[in-house]
């Protein structure tokens, strides 16, 4: 069977899953549609289900499939975020002024939800669900091995107007790994200047070694004056850059270090809830290759038009 590339498959992601073949994709870079957040109007969707329990059902049975077309040597990318109980039939925080639209337009165009999503909640009401540790947890008995809990810290997020409570300004990025050896790319980011001057010397204290010695100067400087990338990313939103009624998009410098640490040069990257096509979009900028699967026909429009140009550029 030859591998369909560079393609976006309108359909179900379990359904277009099953067609592809086992172990012929690197990695895996999504993110699904988040539990009681938002109806995007389309028959078969996800993120809808009546309880958190069939929810992430339906969700690891199509990363059960993900793992089988996963390579060995295949990494998996998850952003998930988080919701609180008992916010049935209100608008999940879109306001008015922020999204331009009144309550029954912002429930005809799916942005809102309505009292007909009756979800079942165990969590008490106001309480966090703690849907990216469900997930995250039942990924692990299905056999995933889980390598890192990434933290993507949004700096620019809208402040909440809720007065008993912080304002979130993370969310979850799950990588997980379906085999004890796996690609992966150390990546580095930049030390502050007094960081390198202190690691010039040696000394004991955060800095001692397994063997209760003190490090070495320098010891711990992998590539001169940097380090090795930490788990907190701190990556701002950004606003649409492309016409079409999509909100849920993530910058593609959070996909950029995904795909330069987990798919080797050339390798193909799934995405099963495509949406607006950044994962390949960012892909086909590092000249690397895409598979989508997005349920939207809409969004598949907006995807298609985004990835043209780079698709056009690779015939020339």
């Amino acid at each position: 069977m030859e591998l369909p590339i560079n393609k976006i498959y309108q359909g179900d992601a379990l359904i277009e899953l099953k067609k592809l073949p086992s172990e012929s994709v690197d990695s895996c870079i999504t993110s699904p549609p988040y539990w009681t957040q938002r109806n995007y109007l389309v028959d078969g969707q996800i993120g809808i289900e009546r309880t958190l329990k069939e929810y992430i059902n339906k969700l690891c049975i199509i990363f059960d499939e993900i793992k089988r077309i996963l390579k060995k040597s295949g990494t998996c990318w998850v952003v998930i975020g988080d919701a609180y109980s008992g916010k049935m039939g209100k608008r999940q925080g879109w306001t008015d002024a922020k999204m331009g639209y009144g309550k029954q337009e912002a429930i005809d165009k799916g942005i809102a939800l309505t009292k007909e999503n009756k979800f079942e909640y165990t969590a008490p009401s106001k309480s966090l669900i703690m849907i990216p540790f469900y997930f995250a947890l039942e990924m692990v008995n299905r056999g995933w091995i889980l390598r890192n809990t990434l933290i993507w810290h949004k700096n620019n997020v809208m402040p909440t107007s809720a007065k008993d409570r912080f304002t979130i300004d993370f969310e979850y990025v799950f990588f997980f790994v379906k085999s004890k050896r796996y690609y992966f790319e150390t990546q580095y980011e930049p030390v502050k200047k007094a960081t390198i001057e202190r690691n010039k010397y040696p000394h004991r204290g955060d800095g001692i070694t397994a063997i209760g010695r003190a490090r070495k100067p320098g010891e711990f400087m992998s590539k001169g004056e940097k380090r090795n990338k930490r788990a907190v990313w701190n990556i701002n939103t950004k606003p649409r850059d492309f016409e079409g009624e999509h909100f849920a998009t993530f910058p593609e410098r959070l996909i950029e270090p995904m795909i330069n640490a987990g798919c080797p040069k050339e390798g193909i990257i799934l995405d099963p809830f495509f949406g607006s096509g950044t994962t390949g979009l960012v892909a086909l900028k590092q000249n690397k290759q895409f598979i989508g699967i997005e349920l939207n026909p809409n969004y598949v429009k907006i995807a298609e038009a985004r990835i043209k140009p780079y698709l056009e550029q690779r015939k020339l």
